[in-house]
């Protein structure tokens, strides 16, 4: 067991099925399927979308081994010193491999019982319920060698894997299938992305004009900090026609309701 898992063990039952800050959301929202193959008839569904993370437990993890890996690599140069590495043939390697995969786990967790008490609350059917990572590791095998693909910013896209790509707090996400792209490595965008940093959209953007942006598209924000609203991220249409090659769409999601952490906490993305 992890040393960092295990010091943060009462942290994460506290923190068992909640959303975190930063980009992290709950939205309520219009689901058009155009595509069966999701496994709904096309047509118009009230949909649940949640973008949840394995929390503080996760941060410390990622804090102590990446420091662990810096301090490994020292005749790394300054500007090079994240990208240090631990090796899966060494204990702190293969440590590090497991408490990250029980992080997997436990996001997926958050993820499940978010929805499962939004759900039973309401008193509704799930009719499709799909789940997926990113920003994470996986031992797949790509040109006939086993390999380490780590997605940052990126979400599996292999042949028929059901997946989710975000835009943003008041424009579409798409609901897709992978294509498989070798050359990808089977993978595809995990959403929009940022168009601007954090520090930049809380300097330059506005609140009124925002506001102004959600009424239009009929988005009722119950909270979230300035550096969300839409105008910090990516045209979500130019992202995912630049990857037409990477995924099918299936279905389109509008955000009509939408809660995020309040201003000022800090990002845990």
């Amino acid at each position: 067991m992890s040393p960092v898992t295990a010091k943060n063990k009462e942290r994460a039952w506290a923190q068992l099925g909640t959303s975190g800050s930063g980009n992290h959301f709950v939205e309520f929202g219009l689901l058009t399927v155009t595509d069966k193959a999701c496994g709904l008839e096309p047509g118009e569904y009230m949909a649940l979308l949640s973008h949840s993370g394995s929390r503080g437990t996760g941060a410390a993890v990622c804090d102590h081994y990446s420091k662990l890996a810096t301090a490994r690599h020292r005749e790394l140069p300054k500007e090079l010193s994240r990208l240090a590495w631990l090796s899966l043939d060494s204990a702190d390697g293969q440590e590090y491999w497991a408490a990250m995969n029980l992080m997997g786990r436990y996001a997926a967790a958050n993820h499940s019982l978010i929805h499962k008490h939004i759900t039973a609350n309401l008193g509704v059917e799930v009719l499709l319920d799909v789940e997926n990572h990113h920003n994470f590791a996986w031992k797949e095998v790509h040109f006939g060698k086993e390999v380490i693909v780590h997605r940052k910013g990126a979400t599996p896209a292999g042949e028929g894997v059901l997946g989710i790509i975000p835009g943003s707090m008041a424009t579409p996400g798409f609901l897709v299938s992978g294509k498989g792209n070798v050359d990808s490595l089977n993978s595809a965008s995990h959403g929009a992305g940022r168009a601007m940093s954090r520090t930049r959209a809380n300097e330059t953007l506005s609140w009124h004009d925002a506001n102004a942006f959600l009424r239009d598209r009929g988005v009722t924000l119950i909270s979230a900090g300035l550096d969300e609203v839409p105008f910090a991220y990516k045209d979500i249409e130019t992202v995912m026609a630049a990857q037409t090659d990477l995924v099918n769409i299936l279905a389109r999601f509008d955000p009509r309701l939408v809660k995020m952490c309040p201003s000022g906490e800090r990002p845990e993305d």
